[in-house]
Protein backbone atom coordinates (compact mmCIF):
# COMPACT_ATOMS: atom_id res chain seq x y z
CA UNK A 1 0.00 0.00 0.00
CA UNK A 2 1.13 4.11 -0.76
CA UNK A 3 0.40 6.85 0.52
CA UNK A 4 -3.54 6.87 1.99
CA UNK A 5 -5.64 9.95 2.10
CA UNK A 6 -8.40 9.99 4.92
CA UNK A 7 -11.39 11.64 2.69
CA UNK A 8 -14.18 13.43 5.10
CA UNK A 9 -17.53 14.82 3.67
CA UNK A 10 -17.81 18.37 5.72
CA UNK A 11 -21.29 18.72 4.08
CA UNK A 12 -21.08 22.41 2.67
CA UNK A 13 -18.46 23.28 -0.23
CA UNK A 14 -15.25 24.44 0.28
CA UNK A 15 -13.25 26.54 -1.79
CA UNK A 16 -10.39 23.63 -1.87
CA UNK A 17 -11.45 22.31 -4.97
CA UNK A 18 -11.00 25.03 -7.18
CA UNK A 19 -8.75 25.22 -10.51
CA UNK A 20 -6.36 27.27 -8.87
CA UNK A 21 -5.90 25.10 -6.25
CA UNK A 22 -5.17 22.46 -8.96
CA UNK A 23 -2.57 24.60 -10.35
CA UNK A 24 -1.46 24.83 -7.28
CA UNK A 25 -0.62 21.03 -6.25
CA UNK A 26 0.17 20.29 -10.03
CA UNK A 27 4.04 19.96 -11.05
CA UNK A 28 4.67 19.90 -6.64
CA UNK A 29 5.88 16.77 -5.01
CA UNK A 30 4.73 14.44 -2.39
CA UNK A 31 4.38 16.17 1.37
CA UNK A 32 5.43 19.68 -0.36
CA UNK A 33 1.91 20.87 0.09
CA UNK A 34 -1.09 20.33 2.50
CA UNK A 35 -2.36 16.61 2.06
CA UNK A 36 -4.97 16.33 -0.53
CA UNK A 37 -6.53 14.53 -3.12
CA UNK A 38 -4.81 16.63 -5.33
CA UNK A 39 -1.55 15.60 -4.17
CA UNK A 40 -2.35 12.03 -3.91
CA UNK A 41 -3.85 12.23 -7.78
CA UNK A 42 -0.29 14.23 -8.75
CA UNK A 43 1.85 11.44 -7.83
CA UNK A 44 -0.14 9.22 -9.78
CA UNK A 45 0.05 11.24 -12.93
CA UNK A 46 3.61 12.16 -12.60
CA UNK A 47 4.71 8.43 -12.00
CA UNK A 48 2.49 7.29 -14.99
CA UNK A 49 4.62 9.65 -17.45
CA UNK A 50 7.80 8.90 -15.75
CA UNK A 51 7.33 5.20 -15.23
CA UNK A 52 5.36 4.65 -18.52
CA UNK A 53 3.31 2.50 -15.93
CA UNK A 54 -0.34 2.10 -14.96
CA UNK A 55 -1.18 4.00 -12.11
CA UNK A 56 -4.32 3.30 -9.51
CA UNK A 57 -5.73 5.59 -6.69
CA UNK A 58 -8.27 3.76 -4.09
CA UNK A 59 -10.65 5.75 -2.84
CA UNK A 60 -12.11 4.39 1.00
CA UNK A 61 -14.25 5.34 3.34
CA UNK A 62 -17.72 4.68 5.45
CA UNK A 63 -21.16 5.40 3.47
CA UNK A 64 -21.64 9.14 2.99
CA UNK A 65 -17.82 9.91 3.57
CA UNK A 66 -17.45 11.34 -0.09
CA UNK A 67 -15.66 8.04 -1.88
CA UNK A 68 -17.58 9.33 -5.60
CA UNK A 69 -16.77 13.03 -5.04
CA UNK A 70 -13.19 12.69 -4.46
CA UNK A 71 -12.76 10.11 -7.43
CA UNK A 72 -14.58 13.28 -9.42
CA UNK A 73 -12.20 15.81 -7.82
CA UNK A 74 -9.17 13.27 -9.03
CA UNK A 75 -10.88 13.11 -12.63
CA UNK A 76 -11.36 16.65 -12.86
CA UNK A 77 -7.65 17.06 -12.10
CA UNK A 78 -6.48 14.93 -14.63
CA UNK A 79 -8.57 16.37 -17.15
CA UNK A 80 -6.82 20.01 -16.82
CA UNK A 81 -3.36 19.15 -16.24
CA UNK A 82 -3.57 16.73 -19.32
CA UNK A 83 -5.37 19.54 -21.08
CA UNK A 84 -8.89 17.50 -21.32
CA UNK A 85 -10.64 19.93 -19.33
CA UNK A 86 -11.75 22.13 -22.01
CA UNK A 87 -12.20 19.81 -24.43
CA UNK A 88 -14.26 17.29 -22.70
CA UNK A 89 -15.89 16.81 -19.05
CA UNK A 90 -14.80 13.74 -18.68
CA UNK A 91 -15.98 13.00 -15.24
CA UNK A 92 -19.24 13.47 -15.90
CA UNK A 93 -18.97 11.33 -19.05
CA UNK A 94 -17.92 8.83 -16.61
CA UNK A 95 -20.18 9.08 -14.01
CA UNK A 96 -23.09 9.05 -16.12
CA UNK A 97 -23.60 5.96 -15.96
CA UNK A 98 -23.83 5.37 -12.50
CA UNK A 99 -27.34 5.89 -11.06
CA UNK A 100 -28.81 3.97 -13.23
CA UNK A 101 -27.03 1.06 -11.62
CA UNK A 102 -27.38 2.69 -8.25
CA UNK A 103 -31.00 2.92 -8.99
CA UNK A 104 -31.31 -0.45 -8.35
CA UNK A 105 -28.64 -1.08 -5.28
CA UNK A 106 -29.05 1.84 -3.37
CA UNK A 107 -30.31 1.45 0.81
CA UNK A 108 -30.77 4.07 3.29
CA UNK A 109 -28.02 3.61 5.98
CA UNK A 110 -27.78 6.01 9.02
CA UNK A 111 -25.38 8.09 7.72
CA UNK A 112 -26.70 8.33 4.06
CA UNK A 113 -30.20 8.42 2.66
CA UNK A 114 -28.67 6.78 -0.67
CA UNK A 115 -25.95 5.02 0.16
CA UNK A 116 -24.53 3.31 -2.80
CA UNK A 117 -24.80 -0.91 -2.63
CA UNK A 118 -22.06 -0.78 -5.37
CA UNK A 119 -18.05 -0.49 -5.91
CA UNK A 120 -17.01 1.53 -8.55
CA UNK A 121 -13.76 0.36 -10.58
CA UNK A 122 -12.58 3.74 -12.91
CA UNK A 123 -10.08 3.44 -15.33
CA UNK A 124 -9.13 6.23 -17.38
CA UNK A 125 -7.43 6.28 -20.45
CA UNK A 126 -4.48 8.34 -21.69
CA UNK A 127 -2.28 9.13 -25.21
CA UNK A 128 0.99 8.92 -25.56
CA UNK A 129 0.61 13.18 -24.63
CA UNK A 130 -0.46 12.13 -21.15
CA UNK A 131 -4.15 13.65 -22.49
CA UNK A 132 -7.14 11.62 -21.24
CA UNK A 133 -8.78 10.06 -24.08
CA UNK A 134 -11.76 8.15 -22.83
CA UNK A 135 -12.88 6.69 -19.78
CA UNK A 136 -15.19 3.13 -18.39
CA UNK A 137 -16.89 2.50 -15.33
CA UNK A 138 -17.50 -0.99 -14.01
CA UNK A 139 -19.40 -1.43 -11.24
CA UNK A 140 -19.49 -4.59 -8.87
CA UNK A 141 -22.32 -5.32 -6.41
CA UNK A 142 -21.03 -5.40 -3.15
CA UNK A 143 -23.81 -6.18 -0.72
CA UNK A 144 -26.06 -8.54 -2.79
CA UNK A 145 -28.54 -9.21 0.71
CA UNK A 146 -29.80 -5.73 0.54
CA UNK A 147 -31.26 -6.29 -3.08
CA UNK A 148 -32.35 -9.51 -2.67
CA UNK A 149 -34.70 -8.14 -0.03
CA UNK A 150 -36.04 -6.37 2.58
CA UNK A 151 -34.60 -6.38 6.36
CA UNK A 152 -37.22 -6.42 8.51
Amino acid sequence: SGIVLVAINPYEQLPIYEQDVIYAYSGQNMGDMDPHIFAVAEEAYKQMARDEKNQSIIVSGESGAGKTVSAKYAMRFFATVGGSASETNIEAKVLASSPIMEAIGNAKTTRNDNSSRFGKYIQIGFDKRYHIIGANMRTYLLEKSRVVFQVR
